[in-house]
């Protein structure tokens, strides 16, 4: 009966990429997604502490999804909130983005209906396509020419999933010109904006000002600032439908008010500690000055380095824990074979040193 389960975990055992679950170490962190640093912010900390010290009720439960009690006064106020930040005419909050992703795509798009979505989309957003009855096609990484192809060719129905920023690449998807695409084929274009919200302000879409050119967009709270959940952002029609027919939503328990007022205080946090943001790029151009050979965007918070062997791969990402330099080794499914990396995230908490001794220990590591 076992013996399926136990043989594939063998292979990944053999392979060097078994998953396996770690406390957090103590190590410095080039690893997790708390780019701004809000996660550790004592100022952030001490605001979310005073709100439950008036306000002690939000720590309970909702007891229920939001169709049966979970709904509570709470939870629509920093809805309406979200769509006046973000100049959308509604938002629908989820407990995470995989959930709202999961929503949105298997039950969106129809039988009848086409999904065109970046061969690098976030595992949530395939998923999400396997629960639907509509046909999905990939067209090749950030590439317009292949991307206008499959739009000539979708029927129905067309809906485009792209990241603004990609989190394994650590690259930029080049929005104004995809969604002069999807308006051109009268396509549906929904961003997922998980790694830029916070980094670039509200999000990319927001800076560049797209929000009538876009369907949907997924913003999620639980990388810059810190916390927890997902809006997603999108028309009054869109929010109505999800409400009524999106299963993920519509049978899972909310989260606590408390959560729902955490994003508001995020909010306000990030609005008035612009700093963050400032002091993480200078952390980028530091990094990047050091001609670490990473395929990420100059200005990504993200820097990934190709290292397709997994034993080098490995060796790498222990020395470097040695040195006290935690970093996030990627190895296939999750990436393509041959594409193995060693991925880093840079925060705004990085101190200059640490940022050397990171980008001297691997050069100095692969010879480079």
């Amino acid at each position: 009966m076992y013996s399926t389960w136990e043989k594939r975990l063998l292979q990944r055992k053999e392979s060097t990429s078994l998953r396996k679950l770690s406390i957090n170490a103590s190590e410095t962190d080039f690893l997790s997604n708390d780019y701004l640093g809000v996660a550790r912010n004592k100022v952030f900390h001490k605001m979310l502490l005073e709100t439950i010290q008036s306000d002690p009720k939000i720590l309970a439960g909702s007891t229920g999804s939001r169709l049966i009690r979970g709904h509570s006064a709470e939870v629509h106020e920093t809805e309406s909130i979200l769509a006046q930040k973000h100049r959308t005419e509604s938002a629908l909050l989820f407990a995470s983005g995989y959930a709202a992703n999961l929503t949105l795509f298997s039950c969106l798009p129809q039988r009848q209906d086409t999904i065109i979505v970046d061969e690098y989309i976030h595992r949530s957003v395939h998923d999400g396509c396997v629960m639907s009855k509509a046909i999905k096609w990939k067209f090749r990484h950030n590439n317009l020419e292949d991307l206008e192809a499959k739009l000539k060719r979708a029927r129905g129905l067309c809906f485009v999933a792209v990241e603004s920023l990609y989190s394994m690449e650590g690259d930029f998807a080049p929005l104004t010109e995809i969604a002069k695409l999807t308006d051109k084929y009268g396509a549906s274009l929904i961003i997922d904006e998980a790694h830029a919200f916070g980094v670039f302000g509200y999000g990319l879409v927001h800076q560049l000002g797209l929000q009538n050119s876009v369907f949907a967009t997924l913003i999620t709270y639980g990388k810059a600032m810190g916390s927890h959940g997902a809006a997603l952002l999108c028309s009054k029609l869109i929010k109505t439908y999800l409400i009524n027919f999106g299963s993920p939503f519509i049978y899972s328990t909310a989260l606590p008010d408390l959560i729902w007022r955490q994003i508001r205080i995020g909010y306000e946090f990030l609005d008035n500690h612009p700093a963050l943001a400032s002091n993480l790029r200078h952390n980028i151009r530091l990094f990047r000055t050091q001609q670490v050979p990473t395929i990420s965007g100059t200005d990504s918070p993200i820097q990934s380095l190709i290292v397709p062997d997994n034993k080098q791969l490995l060796n790498l990402k222990n020395s470097l824990s040695e040195k006290g330099l935690q970093t996030y080794a990627v190895f296939s499914p999750t990436v393509k074979l041959g594409t193995e990396r060693l991925r880093i995230c840079l925060h705004t908490f990085n101190q200059k040193n640490d940022i050397l001794l990171l980008t001297q220990s691997i050069k100095s590591s692969l010879d480079l």
